[in-house]
């Protein structure tokens, strides 16, 4: 007589830890981080282009650039020295990698008045597509050199704009000192508008007597209305 089949556990007797899962759990399982990696890759690799898209059509157009005149502020100021093609191309590689800059170019240049060494007028600027540029403007002076150990600020940055100028300027006081000792106080102004930005370093005997910050600013828009020449 044969036995009866013995009644069957309601509950179901889990695989060991060393029990293999069935093949196609295990490709599934596979498949699935596969994709999701895949998935997680594309996203990354799709988000700088992204960004980059959508700065590209946050810039203006490029409309002007920035020259290197002979003279300035009425001839009264001579151009001693440009240092575009070395310091500009050096400026071009430290802006290279910034989120609001796109196609920048850079001029350096060194004036002097008109009838004797004292001292001189030094434009660093950019030209190409700038966004964001009241953050920029304060970049612009906070890279005068203020964080080296020769140059300290006295006046800190102050925005004198004069009336009814549509371009913002702002302006600082620093002194610097020379490895001889020698030191200079002078005022720093800077412009951003969306294809040019400059920084004006007026060290001028005659201005380092009596710094007028104001004045300095009317000073910088002359600058400005003889170098910015439109794109042609």
């Amino acid at each position: 007589m044969s036995m009866p089949p013995a009644p069957q556990s309601p509950y179901r007797t889990p695989l060991c830890p060393w029990d293999a899962p069935p093949q196609t759990s295990r490709v599934g399982l596979v498949a699935g981080i596969i994709g999701g990696v895949f998935l997680l890759v594309i996203a990354l690799l799709a988000t700088p282009v992204l960004v980059g898209k959508k700065i590209e059509s946050s810039c203006p157009r490029a409309e002007f650039t920035l020259t290197v005149p002979g003279a300035l502020l009425d001839g009264r100021y001579k151009l001693t020295r440009d240092d575009s093609p070395a310091l500009g191309r050096t400026l071009e590689r430290s802006r290279r990698l910034g989120w609001d800059a796109k196609a920048a170019h850079g001029i350096v240049a060194v004036y002097r008045p008109d009838g004797g060494n004292r001292g001189d007028l030094v434009v660093t600027g950019m030209y190409g597509r700038f966004r964001n540029t009241d953050a920029m403007r304060a970049r612009v002076l906070a890279d005068n050199g203020a964080r080296t150990t020769r140059v300290k600020v006295l006046v800190p940055t102050k925005d004198v704009t004069p009336s009814g100028s549509r371009i913002r300027v702002s302006c600082e006081v620093v002194t610097r000192t020379w490895a001889d000792g020698a030191k200079l106080t002078y005022p720093v102004c800077a412009w951003v508008d969306g294809n040019t930005w400059a920084r004006v370093a007026d060290m001028t005997l005659n201005t380092a007597l009596t710094v007028n910050l104001k004045g300095e600013a009317r000073t910088t828009l002359r600058i400005r209305s003889e170098i910015v020449k439109p794109m042609r």
